[in-house]
C-alpha cells in the first residue's frame, strides 16, 4: 500500500485487515473505506500528553499488540448478562453481540411492518445497503485520530436502526455489547431516523468477567433528520480491566430534537469524544452524563455542541461522584458558527468528591463567531457536607446511608431529566451499591 508505519501493530497488521476483507465479502466502497482508514491508522501515532487533548490522560501503558482483531465465535458462554437497563420493559426490538459479533437480533413484525430496520450491521448492510452508505462514517470522521481510524478499518459488528419517514416507534430497542475476558469489541452504532420519526434506543454495555484486560474501539453515530425526534440512552458498564476509546457524535436537523443520556461506570481507562452537530434551523439537543469512579478508574469525555444554523437550543448537564484514587476530566466546548444566529447554548458540570485522593478536573469552553447569542456554561467541585450526614443521622440514618441518600440527591437534577423509569433506576441502584462509608 506504500504506507509508511508511525506506530506498527503486529495484531492489527495489513494482513489481518485483508483476512477480514475477505472473510466478510463487502461491498467495494466499504472496502474503500477500510483501507483508507487503515492508511490513517499506519500513518498516526498513539495520542500523548503533549497533546491538548490528552494532557490529563495517561495511555503509556496501554499497548495495542496486547490485543488482536475479534475472531469468529467458537462457542458462546452460558449464562451470559441481561443488562441493567430494560427491567420490566416491554421492548419493540433487541440485539445483543459478544466479542463483537452478533449473536442475537429481534425485532417485533409489527415494527418490521411499519418498515422499521433494526439488527446487526451486516444483516442491515444487505438489506438496506444504500441507506448505510449514505450515513456510515459521515458523522465520525475516521481520520479524526489513530482509534478512530482503527474502528473505522476493523470494526466488525454494530447495531443499526433505521426508523422511516413519519413512524413513532413507541416501544423501547435494546442493543447490548457484552465482553469476554480478555476480547476486544469493535462495534458500530448507527441510528437514522427520517422526517417525521420517532424512537427509544437503549444502549449498554457489559463485561462478563469484571477485572480482566479488554479493549472497547467504538463508534455511535445518530442522525435525527427534519422534525424527528430521538431518545438515546448509551450505559458504559466495562469490567475494570478494559480500555475504553470511543467517537460519539449526533447530527440534528431542522426542528429536530435529541435527548441523549450518558450512563459512565465502568473501564479501567475511558477517553470519549461525545459531539452534536446541530445542523438545521431550531435543531434541540439536551445531554445527561452521569458518571461514578472508583478504584483507580480514569474517566475522560469531551463534549462538543456545535451550533451551525440559527435558532438552535443546546443542553449539557454532566454531573460526577468520585470515591478512592479516581479520576475524571470533562472538557465542554459550545461552539457556534458565523451564522448560527439566536443560539441558545448551555453547558454545566459538577463533580462531588467522596474520598481525599480522587480528583475532577472541569474545563469548559466557548468559541462563538455569531454575536445574536446566548450561551453559558459552570462547573462546581466539592465534597460532601458533614452537616447534612450529621442532619441525616440524627433522623435515624447511618452514617453509610446518609453518605449513599447524598450521592443520589446530588444526581437527582439528571435522573429527573431521563424520562425512561428503567433508566433512572437502573443508574441510581448502580450507584448506591458502589458508595462505601468513608470517615
Amino acid at each position: 500500500m506504500g504506507v509508511t508505519a508511525v506506530t506498527d501493530s503486529a495484531k492489527f497488521s495489513a494482513a489481518a485487515l485483508d483476512e477480514l476483507i475477505a472473510a466478510r465479502q463487502e461491498p467495494e466502497w466499504l472496502v474503500d473505506l477500510r483501507r483508507a482508514a487503515f492508511e490513517t491508522f499506519c500513518e498516526k501515532a498513539l495520542p500523548s500528553r503533549k497533546e491538548e487533548e490528552w494532557m490529563r490522560t495517561d495511555i503509556r501503558t496501554f499497548h495495542l499488540d496486547n490485543f488482536e482483531p475479534p475472531a469468529e465465535l467458537s462457542e458462546i458462554p452460558a449464562d451470559l448478562p441481561e443488562g441493567l437497563l430494560t427491567a420490566g420493559v416491554d421492548l419493540g426490538g433487541r440485539v445483543v453481540s459478544y466479542n463483537s459479533r452478533t449473536i442475537s437480533s429481534e425485532l417485533s413484525d409489527e415494527l418490521k411492518q411499519q418498515g422499521v430496520v433494526f439488527g446487526s450491521f451486516a444483516e442491515v448492510l444487505e438489506s438496506h445497503g444504500e441507506v448505510i452508505r449514505e450515513h456510515l462514517c459521515h458523522a465520525v470522521d475516521p481520520h479524526f485520530d489513530k482509534f478512530s481510524a482503527l474502528h473505522a478499518a476493523f470494526f466488525t459488528t454494530g447495531q443499526v436502526l433505521y426508523v422511516p419517514r413519519g413512524v413513532v416507534v413507541k416501544k423501547p430497542l435494546h442493543a447490548l455489547s457484552l465482553m469476554g475476558a480478555g476480547g476486544v469489541d469493535l462495534g458500530h452504532t448507527l441510528v437514522i431516523l427520517e422526517e417525521g420519526a420517532e424512537a427509544t434506543m437503549l444502549n449498554e454495555t457489559a463485561s462478563v468477567d469484571e477485572t480482566s484486560p479488554g479493549m472497547h474501539c467504538g463508534a455511535i453515530e445518530l442522525f435525527v433528520h427534519p422534525r424527528a425526534r430521538l431518545r438515546y440512552v448509551n450505559l458504559q458498564n466495562w469490567g475494570r480491566g478494559v480500555w475504553h476509546f470511543a467517537h460519539q457524535k449526533g447530527v440534528v436537523d431542522r426542528d429536530a430534537h435529541i435527548q441523549w443520556t450518558i450512563g459512565a461506570l465502568g473501564s479501567k481507562l475511558s477517553k470519549v469524544n461525545q459531539h452534536v452537530g446541530l445542523v438545521g434551523e431550531g435543531a434541540e439537543c439536551e445531554v445527561n452524563g452521569v458518571m461514578f469512579t472508583e478504584g483507580r478508574q480514569h474517566l475522560s469525555y469531551h463534549t462538543l455542541q456545535h451550533h451551525q444554523a440559527p435558532h438552535c437550543h443546546s443542553n449539557f448537564l454532566y454531573k460526577a461522584a468520585l470515591q478512592d484514587r479516581s479520576r475524571t476530566v470533562w472538557r465542554g466546548m459550545i461552539k457556534v458558527d458565523e451564522g448560527a444566529q439566536r443560539t441558545d447554548g448551555y453547558q454545566r458540570n459538577d463533580n462531588l468528591l467522596l474520598t481525599k485522593h480522587c480528583r475532577a478536573d472541569s474545563i469548559p469552553g466557548l468559541e462563538i463567531e455569531a454575536d445574536d447569542v446566548r450561551c453559558t456554561h459552570g462547573a462546581t467541585t466539592g465534597q460532601v457536607d458533614e452537616e447534612q450526614i450529621f442532619y441525616a443521622q440524627c433522623r435515624g440514618f447511618t452514617r453509610n446511608e446518609a453518605i449513599r441518600a447524598i450521592v443520589i440527591g446530588f444526581f437527582q437534577q439528571v435522573f429527573d431529566r431521563i424520562p425512561v423509569e428503567s433508566v433512572r433506576e437502573a443508574l441510581g441502584k448502580s450507584i448506591a451499591v458502589r458508595v462505601r462509608e468513608y470517615e
